[in-house]
């Protein structure tokens, strides 16, 4: 009957519940005045007509004096110590108030209060009132957690003032048991927080078997990304699923909770320290100028369509193929709190020359950068000659509209498979590249430029959410060879990379993006299941829960990716960021190629494609036949 009352009590809307709480303050402080007399004087007392007034009317100085505290405003199972705080003011405050009668009894025609009855009097008051609201919050805590035996057990990992907010919370979590601490503070270590133990970072081991864990949150929100990948690293061996509290700067104001937690990211893993970014760089070619991004819609297009209008563009337009992605783009960036009406978006192909030229025209763009392309590269070496069409004259096509229409800066969106290529999709990124260093030459006012990077995280066609969703199906995790490895880079800061490279351009330059260490595909695949809390299936422990399947390199694939062509580098302002002076056509040569391939491509001849593609690229070495 009791636990279905508290029940209906939590139901009940906030000024309802606010309602009843001042209520029963009411009577507790009758009762808490009659109390003190009757301890002060030795026997029950009842007031005599002339204190009535003063006993029975403390709740209109009290609920008042309540109210002015703000103690109605706390959520009663959510109270701290701050709160707890309030009530002592408050108690205290009120307490002064009613006991000036005791000290005018000469004005007043009842009788004067014993003083002591208001010493009394504030005791029992911050005893009961402040008593009152912790035995509530332990009765409603208790009737909203469900059995403890169901709860997960968990550790948090940091016992700072993060960790112990996160205890807190977890308290009050229908999911979670927090069973103890973790810190790498050995003066912590041993002591008790919050009713739990520190641990060292050497037990965790130890309490996972104990209390047959299968959570660790980290608590540790200031600390940098290579400190994090470490105490990750050290816990890859372990079943855990491991969380992480947001950092400090994407903490949303007010107390720590359990929602707050989020899985850990792979790019904590795979990342390093973020280069702080020239901001000088980042808005050379965007604010007050009319910027154009190609392939819109697209995990790099999009991405520079985010950056791009925060830096203030003169006027941003979308271009695009598909007409969802341009939708979606468009609706993005029309909710954002820094559009400023400065929108346009443009369906239309990059193949199109008329259609590139009225654009840059009409809109008079100044800035383009181009990451329209075809990139999977399956895909592209089944249907090679629309790979060649989109990618190569494509970019042909969208450069020689630029140079019509005097744009002052052309940045192309390049890619490591550029590099001694071995499948169509990157041979024909690199004639892309060899257009611009070929047309950069001629003479007109366009700045060309193209920056080089690796794979990106979680962008489409990226191992990162296939492996995500094989791992929530069950497995198996499939992989082409368990020696593959590629370089990655979130798309964030490959973007960010690119306006910064595009900003320095001179003509014709090649940048180059510092990826970091090459990541072993299989390593990659171990760790995401390891962090999901499951283990893998092997030899050695074949009752595991994903089995990871090697299936052999698909169509065109290479097992490591290159970054350059040659080995002649320079540095840039930025050390994320080189620029490579690689061997080039010129356009004379290059152009009478460029006509052959675009007309092999509409006929469709593959044969032809691949022949001129070997032409235009001698490092390219296709590894598979030729098809459509």
């Amino acid at each position: 009957m009791f636990r279905l009352l508290t029940k209906k009590l939590i139901r009940l809307n906030r000024i309802s519940k606010q309602a009843i709480m001042v209520f029963v303050d009411s009577i507790l402080v009758i009762l808490i005045i009659l109390a003190s007399f009757s301890i002060r004087l030795s026997y029950f007392y009842w007031p005599t007509y002339e204190m009535a007034w003063v006993v029975f009317g403390a709740p209109l100085i009290a609920i008042p004096v309540f109210i002015g505290f703000k103690m109605y405003r706390s959520v009663v199972r959510y109270i701290g110590l701050d709160a707890m705080q309030s009530i002592f003011q408050a108690v205290t405050f009120y307490s002064v108030i009613w006991g000036l009668w005791g000290l005018f009894d000469d004005i007043f025609s009842f009788q004067a209060i014993p003083r002591s009855v208001i010493l009394i009097n504030w005791m029992l008051c911050l005893i009961v009132i402040g008593g009152s609201r912790v035995y509530a919050r332990w009765v409603f805590s208790d009737i909203t957690n469900i059995n403890k035996s169901k709860k997960n057990n968990v550790i948090v990992y940091g016992a700072g003032l993060s960790g112990r907010e996160l205890s807190n919370s977890l308290q009050l979590s229908n999911e979670y048991s927090h069973i103890a601490y973790i810190d790498d503070d050995e003066k912590l270590c041993g002591s008790l927080i919050n009713g739990k133990r520190v641990y060292k970072p050497s037990e965790i081991s130890f309490l996972v078997k104990k209390y047959n864990v299968r959570n660790l949150f980290l608590a540790l929100p200031s600390i940098s990304r290579l400190h994090r990948n470490k105490i990750i690293s050290n816990l890859a061996s372990l079943p855990l699923l491991i969380r992480s509290l947001p950092r400090i700067s994407e903490l949303a104001e007010g107390k720590i909770k359990v929602e707050d937690l989020r899985e850990i990211n792979i790019k904590d893993l795979l990342g390093r320290e973020s280069i702080k970014p020239n901001i000088n760089l980042l808005k050379g070619k965007i604010t007050n100028k009319v910027v154009l991004v190609t392939g819109a819609g697209g995990s790099i297009g999009s991405e520079l369509c985010r950056q791009i209008i925060s830096f203030k563009p003169k006027h941003l337009i979308f271009f695009e193929v598909s007409e969802s992605s341009l939708y979606k783009i468009q609706q993005e960036i029309l909710s954002l709190e820094c559009y400023d009406n400065n929108v346009s978006s443009v369906i239309g192909s990059i193949k199109d020359l008329k259609r590139m030229t009225n654009v840059f025209e009409r809109y008079k763009v100044q800035t383009i950068y181009h990451a329209a392309a075809y990139k999977h590269v399956p895909l592209v070496e089944y249907n090679q000659s629309q790979g060649v069409l989109n990618n190569s004259i494509g970019t042909m096509c969208v450069a020689k509209a630029a140079i019509a229409s005097n744009v002052e800066t052309f940045v192309l969106i390049s890619t490591d498979k550029a590099v001694r290529p071995t499948n169509t999709m990157g041979a024909s990124k690199r004639v892309a590249e060899l257009v611009l260093q070929g047309l950069a030459n001629q003479n007109h006012s366009t700045c060309l430029t193209m920056v080089r990077f690796g794979n990106v995280l979680d962008s489409s066609g990226s191992v990162i959410p296939l492996f995500k969703k094989q791992i929530k199906e069950g497995g198996p995790i499939t992989i082409t060879d368990k020696d593959m490895v590629r370089y990655f880079m979130t798309i964030p800061e490959a973007v960010e990379l690119v306006i910064q490279a595009g900003a320095m351009g001179k003509g014709g330059d090649v940048f180059v993006l510092d990826m970091g260490e090459p990541v072993r595909i299989n390593d990659l695949a171990k760790k995401m299941i390891r962090l999901s809390g499951l283990q893998v299936i092997s030899e050695k422990n074949p009752d595991g829960d994903i089995e990871i399947v090697f299936t052999g390199l698909r169509p065109g694939e290479k097992l490591y990716e290159e970054l350059l062509v040659g080995s002649n580098t320079s540095k840039t302002e930025n050390k994320l960021i080189m620029r490579a002076k690689e061997d080039m056509l010129t356009w004379d040569i290059l152009e009478p190629l460029l006509n052959k391939l675009e007309d092999a491509a509409i006929n469709g001849d593959s044969k032809k494609v691949r022949e001129l593609l070997i032409v235009l690229v001698p490092e390219f070495s296709p590894n598979f036949p030729v098809k459509i």
